[in-house]
């Protein structure tokens, strides 16, 4: 029990104050070590004005609409034209999303937290299929097509700019599959891109499709709680409006602390730095919840892409409890002290199991499981594996959930946006663009033929001639 204590000593707890959404902050076993707790606290008040510069700049940026921080203001946004196309898409039988990184990721982790699991296999009056055409893997593609083909299709692109490869590579093929059944095919399409200009707004502008806009000042892996996340999720039956109502209260929430030590997401933010700063390079995000998978995932593009700049940065690492208890916890307590350890906890889920009474005699080493119940179970194990790593120095960022729904998922996805913008500004990196993807990009244009990226296509080739000077072959 001391090392649980010890998560709890000193921490910021901010439950029903975020608006009654039920979300607690447990910071006191966040700086790690004997005296890494004080040592971080020292840290976060320090950083007090650079933390405060940083929540000023963004809220400069978002009234400004400079590219980047448009994220910001997505709670605002008018969704009526989301949910008239979202009653559209509920007319076809299955839906094919077709996008990649930011474009997709929101999706799935939408998706996963809010709507039924397995929600594909509902009878198919209840809601249509859904089928997320990401990477461009022509065996996903085409096991997709043979699921949907011959019944009503509806086609989702999503890009910014129309012009991203993987995406743009199986719009065109997924629209001429559907061209083969149809005779206009355009009917059944809808794009997702900037509002002016690029491909995709050409096309749409062209082929009189339904379109929706992503905000300019919107990036790509801030864009979860733009159209580009909501459309299918609403399509799917998740109610979007209580989505962006908890990100508003967050936002609400984190604007009235302007102490860092009251405030999580200051906090939180001088806590990343702070590892950073100490040689803890890895960020594991491990929420013990089988419907924030996704969530983790989406996280490491958002933080990937946003603070590794510059030879700066942490790397995010995905984790799930309690699978990687049996994967990865034993490197985590007795491996290297070099990951800063964010555990999400969700105290009432929407199922419950009672586990039956054990009679059998072979069975009865398990009889303390009589009558438990497995959600209890799963908390258990996030609490042992917290108070695990607390034993063993590491540090500890828990964050506690009454329940996982619609307002509640916005306000964390929310609150992860803001951290990451704000811990990028404490480092002094940009955390809006990607010049790293940009160069991939770049390889991959001119190796598929694209006019005016011959050049880039022979540097690749001369790059990568370079892996297989050393070859082994079996």
């Amino acid at each position: 029990m001391r090392a649980l204590r010890a998560l709890e000593a000193t921490s910021i707890r901010k439950d029903s104050a975020v608006s009654g959404l039920g979300i607690s902050f447990y910071f006191g076993a966040a700086g790690g070590g004997t005296d890494g707790d004080s040592k971080l606290e020292r840290f976060a008040r320090d950083s007090g004005a650079s933390l405060a510069e940083a929540a000023e700049w963004i809220k400069k940026g978002a009234l400004s609409g400079t590219p980047g921080f448009g994220w910001h203001d997505l709670p605002d946004q008018d969704i009526d034209p989301v949910l008239e196309t979202a009653e559209w898409l509920r007319g076809y039988d299955a839906i094919i999303h077709v996008g990649i990184g930011g474009s997709s990721l929101g999706n799935l982790m939408l998706h996963q937290a809010l709507l039924p699991m397995y929600f594909n296999e509902d009878p198919p009056e209840r809601r249509p299929r859904f089928y997320l055409a990401d990477n461009p893997d022509p065996e996903k593609a085409a096991a997709i097509w043979e699921r949907v083909k011959g019944r009503r299709v509806a086609l989702a692109g999503v890009s910014k700019s129309g012009a991203t490869a993987e995406t743009m590579s199986q719009f065109l093929w997924f629209r001429s599959k559907i061209a083969g059944q149809c005779e206009s095919p355009d009917e059944n399409v809808l794009v997702i891109t900037d509002p002016e200009g690029g491909v995709f707004r050409s096309f749409a502008d062209s082929a009189k499709c339904r379109s929706l806009e992503i905000p300019p000042s919107v990036g790509g892996r801030y864009s979860a709680l733009s159209p580009c996340g909501l459309v299918t999720a609403a399509a799917l039956g998740a109610d979007v409006k209580k989505l962006l109502e908890g990100a508003s209260a967050m936002r609400e929430f984190i604007a009235s602390g302007k102490d860092a030590l009251a405030n999580p997401a200051l906090f939180l933010a001088a806590a990343h730095r702070f590892h950073e700063l100490e040689s803890r390079p890895m960020a594991v995000m491990m929420p013990y919840s089988s419907r924030l998978e996704t969530f983790a995932e989406w996280f490491a593009q958002l933080w990937g892409e946003s603070i590794g700049k510059d030879g700066l940065g942490t790397t995010p690492v995905r984790a799930l409890g309690a699978i990687d208890q049996h994967s990865q916890v034993q490197l985590y307590t007795a491996g290297p002290d070099d990951k800063l350890y964010t555990l999400i906890n969700v105290l009432s889920r929407k199922e419950e199991i009672e586990l039956p009474a054990v009679t059998e005699k072979p069975l009865e080493p398990l009889a303390y499981l009589s009558r438990r119940r497995l959600g209890d179970m799963l908390g258990f194990e996030a609490v042992s594996t917290a108070a695990a790593l607390v034993k063993a120095g590491r540090p500890v960022a828990w964050i506690e959930m009454e329940k996982l729904d619609c307002a509640s998922l916005g306000a964390l996805v929310f609150f992860y946006e803001y951290v990451t913008a704000l811990t990028g500004r404490l480092m002094g990196i940009n955390p809006f663009d990607q010049p790293g993807v940009e160069q991939g990009k770049r390889y991959t244009y001119g190796m598929m033929g694209r006019e005016g990226y011959g050049a880039d296509a022979e540097e690749a080739s001369v790059r990568f001639a370079a892996i297989k000077k050393r070859a082994f072959k079996s």
